[in-house]
């Protein structure tokens, strides 16, 4: 891991962003309201967590076959002279001791199993998070470049009619007028891009909510969330915490240590005990022998020696290590590939906030421009065409400000997408114990923590 982002983000000044949390720096409460009704009613959130629960109740009962056990059976029988028919009753007992690392292979693959449900829970969440936050922040932008856009397609209309006055008063040519009309149908045309963006945007929050139609509320325009001042307060280390491809990576190595250690053991010897107690008695002797039930006890150890398999065992016990070598290297690339994805993030971040900056401040002067050219009319030094045009730029240096802040808000969703963040797991689907690292998994010898 690199000592620290080569990026700075973030203001100095401002608070450090929550990483569990970080939508609310938008300070938007139906926003704040949208992720938590997604996070309970999500359809992918809600089968991660009914995988996650279908692992933890296989995962107490992992190690029971390394405890003794016992059944009980019935069956007849029938003499093999067919003078006699039995029914028998007996109670089988066994222990298979789990010598030579196959406990402990067991368990790391039960446990791996639980940290890959938990892990894919996780990335569920952080992914649904970042797609809720984003399509509202589209949707928000949308309705407002559609205001915009309206405002535009109205002065170019007026444009328009202003031309034609002055073409029948013969002070412009026939071909400004159709520029006029040209541009004024453009603009018409333009409204298209945002109303299909709103509708794409609705329909998709409503799928991420769990829902067959869009909230009415959603298409009520209203301003964009605006992100407020923040800062990152974390380590690359911090990532290896926090990031779920890294912990389903991490997961996947500790399987791989528990499926070598069974392909090891598979190389030894068996070891168990058994027993059994069994009654017989006879149904149809046709009189022969006496009809009281007799019983037998037995009580013994169990082996099973692997004596020769023209090495299909030890090709077994080959590729499991190779698969663990293979995992331990995947491993290593989520973390370098998580690394190279929060600084491309943090770099996109940094640029997107420049042009919105950039943005501003062209809207600005250009504001000003379309204030003294309202002054000028009112003095009647500029005509309402000079007016008109000035209300376009400076509507169209806003529509381009629009959309610079929703490119910055979007990097900053990225970023935290990237991070891994999202909510903690809830009291009803408790986080499982943290995990080995991959190097200590890969020694037999060695519990994970």
């Amino acid at each position: 891991m690199p000592a620290q982002w080569q990026h700075k983000v973030g203001s100095d000044r401002a608070k450090a962003s929550d990483l569990h949390g970080w939508w609310h720096a938008f300070a938007d409460p139906e926003l704040d309201a949208l992720v938590d009704h997604a996070l309970t009613d999500n359809l992918d959130v809600a089968q991660a967590v009914e995988r996650l629960r279908a692992v933890r109740a296989l995962h107490h009962t992992a190690e029971a076959k390394y405890l003794p056990s016992l059944q009980i059976s019935t069956n007849d029988v029938v003499d093999p002279s067919a003078s006699a028919s039995y029914f028998l009753v007996g109670f089988d007992a066994n222990w298979e001791l789990g010598l030579f690392g196959r406990s402990e292979g067991t368990r790391r693959e039960a446990q791996a199993a639980l940290d890959a449900g938990v892990a894919d829970l996780r990335t569920v969440q952080v992914s649904l998070v970042a797609e809720v936050v984003r399509e509202w922040i589209e949707l928000r932008t949308a309705q407002q470049q559609e205001q915009l856009l309206s405002g535009i397609s109205q002065a170019r209309q007026h444009e328009w009619e202003l031309l034609k006055v002055r073409q029948h008063l013969q002070l412009v040519s026939a071909s400004a007028v159709d520029q006029a009309q040209a541009a004024f149908a453009q603009s018409r045309a333009a409204l298209a891009v945002p109303r299909q963006a709103i509708n794409a945007s609705a329909q998709r929050l409503a799928v991420l909510l769990g829902q067959n139609h869009p909230d009415p509320a959603w298409l009520q325009p209203s301003t964009p969330p605006e992100l407020g001042p923040w800062q990152l307060d974390s380590t690359p280390a911090d990532l290896v915490r926090t990031r779920p491809e890294i912990a389903r990576a991490e997961a996947n190595v500790l399987q791989a240590a528990g499926a070598q250690a069974l392909a090891h053991a598979d190389l030894f010897p068996s070891l168990g005990i058994g027993g059994s107690i069994d009654w017989a008695t006879d149904i149809d002797n046709n009189g022969r022998f006496g009809r009281g039930p007799s019983g037998i006890v037995s009580l013994g150890p169990e082996i099973n020696i692997p004596l020769f398999d023209w090495g299909i065992r030890l090709a077994a016990k080959h590729a499991r290590d190779h698969e663990l070598k293979a995992s331990v290297l995947a491993y290593r690339q989520a973390v370098l590939q998580g690394v190279a994805e929060v600084e491309s993030a943090m770099g996109s971040l940094q640029q997107q906030q420049q042009r919105e900056r950039q943005n501003a401040l062209a809207w600005q002067a250009l504001q000003r421009v379309d204030q003294s050219v309202q002054t000028r009319q009112a003095l009647h030094l500029a005509s309402p065409l000079d007016r008109t045009e000035s209300h376009i730029a400076a509507d169209q240096a806003a529509l381009e400000l629009a959309d610079a802040r929703a490119g910055h808000s979007l990097a900053y969703v990225a970023l935290f997408k990237a991070l891994g963040g999202a909510p903690l797991p809830s009291a009803e689907v408790p986080q499982t114990a943290p995990t080995a690292s991959p190097e200590s998994a890969r020694s037999a010898d060695r519990s994970p923590r």
